[in-house]
């Protein structure tokens, strides 16, 4: 665990960046039609219990879809309403430009007639009237209800940008371009999606309203490109210029913030902060060559040509952990792999195992990681999604300075504790997890269930406390043990890996492993520290059960050196 602290805001001159403000619209409610109400309830009563952050878990987004396809059938109801009324609209219109056109060419013959002149006086104190009636009838009231109802339970600005940054993610983690994320080429989609030159620009924007000007200068520059290409937008060239060229001025790139501002000029000479952003940079750039400054870095030159580093950010094996995340790095030499086994695993001649025993294989011989297979059928992974989900809620950490459970940014899924009392397979799950490890479950956690959103991950993080103040250590120990089902198969990402070890486990559904957190001694075990990759593709659900310490000391004996 690491400390989270609140990140203090960031602001910018509005003389030199861009400045975007959108404001949402409040839209007047209405009355419902009694079946839409019944629609409305029986959905709504599915989001109910939903809190936002809808990018933190697939499982939640799933709701977005039906919802979306519900308006989209409102909306298709109202065009035939609003289309039946225009065909009555045009229809009378057909009717009245023939009888006028016969009346206007001879008013006093036309009316000479006393029928012709009643139906006259008719038409125009009852039947326009009933026209305009028909005219302002407000069709679209049924719609507007509908989407007034299911917009409180929308994803949100914090969704948005959560999304945004869950694609960099994934962007970094496994070296993708933004060229490649655009046309949607990932491994494992079963889907064609691309991101237009709107859906680009909206990315840069997210980059830069986060102070992230690494990934606005990719993103942006990725609109350019696109937009070169020929494509339609309604982003100008002007405004990827405008935030581009003040990235690239944060990243130190003066010469670049220099030509790119001149193009933002040529292209809209009354810009309201160009003009003054080139007199800043130009004499920024002068009194850069005054000190004739001889001993450029090298990061300094490639910020010259256009090419800017990541910044290195809080976690010290940020490169180890990503590598074995893309399977580079991985250090499964073959002395290890002659030492990894499989076998038939009956849990120390537990009865029911002796009849059944599992499929056991070493994933990995020191510290001792297995797998083993079949742990839970089709059956009881769908039914303890089901009766998790309605429970799921962002995933938090510890601050190891507090104590307080907080949300943060290196761990993206939300989950949900389930007891034994909530439905039979639970007890049943527990019972088996407790045949497999010869461990009790009586000390043991609830049963977390999880399930990770867009780019969903938990970077490297140990399952056992550090923290001497935490009151559960006194009661049942520490986390003695760790035991992961995996709950679905992930097409893309999504490994389970431990920078310090080099090893890479890949995620299985049906499958689960298992690893002791803690030496025979009571010691933590520092090369557990481990990590839930971000998934690329895929939608990944896993449960866990922590065992304590209490209650374990027959079952596990302690070792007689502190390295045991």
């Amino acid at each position: 665990m690491r400390t989270v602290s609140a990140e203090q805001p960031r602001y910018r001159k509005n003389s030199v960046c861009p400045v975007c403000s959108h404001r949402g619209q409040t839209l007047p409610s209405v009355t419902m039609k009694p079946w839409e109400s019944t629609l409305l309830v029986a959905w709504l009563g599915v989001l109910g219990c939903v809190q936002a952050e809808f990018f933190t878990s697939i499982g939640h987004m799933t709701d977005l879809i039906y919802a979306e396809k519900d308006l989209v059938q409102s909306l298709k109801e109202y065009i035939l309403v609003e289309e039946a009324k225009l065909s009555k609209i045009k229809s009378w219109a057909d009717k009245m430009e023939a009888l006028t056109s016969k009346s206007a060419a001879d008013p006093e013959g036309y009316l000479a007639h006393p029928v012709n002149a009643y139906k006259l006086v008719k038409r125009l104190n009852t039947d326009w009237p009933a026209l305009e009636d028909l005219v302002l009838q407000n069709s679209a009231a049924d719609f507007i209800a509908n989407l007034s109802v299911q917009r409180q339970f929308f994803p949100t600005d914090e969704d948005e940008t959560g999304a945004a940054k869950a694609l960099m993610r994934l962007q970094d983690t496994y070296k993708l371009d933004p060229d490649t994320i655009s046309k949607g080429e990932l491994p494992g989609t079963k889907y064609q999606a691309v991101l237009s030159v709107d859906d680009c620009f909206g990315m840069g924007r997210s980059a830069y309203n986060e102070g992230d000007y690494y990934h606005t200068v990719l993103w942006m520059e990725q609109v350019l490109k696109q937009l070169d290409a020929g494509e339609e937008a309604t982003t100008t060239k002007a405004q990827v210029l405008d935030y581009l060229s003040y990235a690239v001025f944060q990243l130190g790139d003066l010469h670049r913030a220099v030509e790119l501002t001149r193009r933002l000029l040529s292209l809209d000479p009354s810009h309201e902060r160009a003009g003054g952003n080139l007199h800043y940079f130009e004499r920024l750039l002068e009194e850069e060559r005054e000190k004739m400054l001889t001993n450029h870095t090298e990061a300094e030159l490639a910020a010259q040509q256009g090419i800017y580093e990541r910044p290195v950010d809080y976690l010290p094996e940020r490169d180890v952990y990503e590598s074995l995340c893309r399977g580079e790095g991985v250090k499964l030499t073959p002395r290890r792999q002659k030492r990894l086994f499989c076998r038939y695993h009956h849990g120390n001649r537990v009865p029911q195992l002796l009849i059944a025993p599992f499929k056991e294989e070493d994933e990995w011989d020191s510290p001792h990681i297995v797998r083993y297979y079949d742990v839970m059928s089709d059956e009881e992974i769908e039914r303890i999604k089901e009766i998790a989900k309605p429970k799921l809620a962002r995933a938090t950490v510890r601050d190891p300075k507090t104590g307080v459970l907080t949300v943060a940014s290196y761990r993206v899924s939300k989950s949900s504790w389930l007891e034994e009392d909530d439905d039979p397979v639970v007890a049943r799950v527990n019972l088996r997890m407790q045949h497999i490890t010869g461990l009790t479950v009586k000390t043991a956690e609830l049963l977390q269930v999880a399930n990770y959103g867009m780019g969903g991950q938990y970077e490297p993080h140990f399952d056992f406390s550090r923290r001497p103040f935490d009151s559960g250590l006194k009661t049942e120990g520490n986390r003695l043990a760790t035991f992961l089902n995996y709950m679905s198969d992930v097409e893309a990402g999504g490994a389970t890996v431990f920078p310090d070890l080099g090893a890479a486990i890949w995620p299985k559904k049906g499958t689960a492993v298992f690893w002791y957190n803690l030496l025979r001694s009571g010691e933590g075990d520092y090369r557990t520290r481990h990590a839930a990759c971000p998934v690329l593709v895929g939608c990944k659900w896993v449960s866990n059960k922590w065992f304590h310490e209490r209650g374990q000391e027959f079952l596990r004996p302690c070792g007689s050196t502190e390295v045991d």
